[in-house]
């Protein structure tokens, strides 16, 4: 499957990346390739494989769950270099970009 600059671009602008013409070039081609092998991927019969196959033990290596009471929101505050209303305040990072 082959990339166009344009849908390259779009990839870019998504990521927050800024590309130059050359890097448009080469990305379109890596992406291509890498979309051209997953592809191949998909095509692998795996029917005779339960969905759920693995090779590692299925155990959870994180530890139970325990209700403790949490800090007050003044010390977990103490450190944030900007708060307001008992909440952290951080900038936004949602706008777009021209």
């Amino acid at each position: 499957m082959a990339l166009t600059a344009e849908e390259v671009r779009k990839i870019a602008r998504l990521a927050r990346l800024q590309l130059s013409d050359e890097e448009l070039e080469r990305y379109a081609q890596q992406l291509s390739a890498v979309l051209d092998y997953a592809a191949r991927l998909g095509a692998v019969d795996t029917s005779k494989i339960p969905a759920t196959a693995t090779v590692l033990p299925l155990t959870a290596p994180l530890r139970p769950d325990e209700v403790r009471p949490s800090p007050p929101p003044e010390l977990m505050l103490s450190n944030a270099p900007f708060s307001e209303a008992g909440m952290f305040q951080v900038p936004r990072v949602l706008e777009e970009q021209p």
